[in-house]
């Protein structure tokens, strides 16, 4: 006999917190962005552990990812929000530019051309929305 679910129980994740953080654009702001992640993270883990250690660290690299991209590449402030979904974490990162990030192509021994192939490889989903005053990238995780 199949059971019905129970919508009288709450939700384990409504009591993890979303993460809104607004950041000055600065070399160090990356930095803060992680450790803000790494908040987050430590509530969610209380509320429900990941699936798997690594994809903790998949989602700190995608934050590091992100704003590190919005600090080299545009201009002013950037923001980021984390939530729990029923399967694992969307994140947002707002920033300034109104350019979609596009894949470079990866050298040896010069910096960059991989951030963005590594985004699409850790996240199920990633798309881009350009917006007048800037641009939103939302990728999911799993967790």
């Amino acid at each position: 006999m199949a059971t019905e679910p129970r919508w009288d129980k709450a939700w384990p994740l409504e009591a993890v917190e979303n993460l809104v953080a607004d950041f000055k654009g600065e070399l160090h702001d990356v930095t803060d962005a992680r450790l803000a992640a790494e908040g987050f993270l430590r509530r969610l883990a209380r509320a429900s552990p990941p699936a798997s250690p690594e994809h903790w660290n998949d989602v700190l690299l995608v934050v590091d990812e992100l704003a590190a991209n919005a600090v080299q590449y545009a201009p002013g402030h950037f923001a980021l929000r984390m939530r729990p979904t029923y399967d694992g974490i969307h994140v947002t990162l707002h920033d300034t530019s109104t350019v979609p990030p596009t894949p470079r192509p990866f050298r040896p021994g010069r910096p960059g051309g991989i951030g963005w192939h590594l985004v699409h490889t850790l996240c199920d989903q990633v798309s881009v929305i350009i917006q007048p005053e800037g641009k939103d990238v939302h990728v999911f995780l799993p967790w």
